[in-house]
């Protein structure tokens, strides 16, 4: 069975130029700030990691995890915006940096018997 490889788009170098970055600067500012302490103060730490996108059959969740445990893995809902899942994620941090509380939307609790 031959492999399906898709086709890449055929995509025009763009350059960004002081006039480019100046109006993507003055539309960023107008927008809300986004403020993410807890995340902040995770990537201060040893070796942190921190993906955004698909995963498996997911199509979009993000995860962070440091060299012994993973923090949080979160799943994007239905209607949710980039913004409210990163705030998310940076409550499920805090909670995984402070009380040892991990987040998991991805795999499911395994069964004891």
């Amino acid at each position: 069975m031959e492999s399906r490889r898709r086709k890449a788009k055929a995509r025009t170098p763009r350059r960004v130029n002081a006039e480019t970055a100046s109006s993507a600067a003055s539309a960023s500012s107008t927008s809300a700030t986004l403020v993410l302490p807890n995340l902040e103060a995770f990537l201060e730490t040893d070796d942190p990691q921190i993906s955004i996108g698909v995963i498996g059959p997911i199509q979009c969740a993000v995860v962070s995890a440091d060299p012994h445990n993973m923090l949080a893995a979160l799943v994007r809902r239905p209607g949710e915006t980039l913004q409210q899942l990163l705030e998310r994620l940076d409550a499920a941090v805090l909670l995984a940096m402070e009380q040892d509380i991990f987040t998991d939307d991805i795999n499911p609790p395994s069964s004891r018997r």
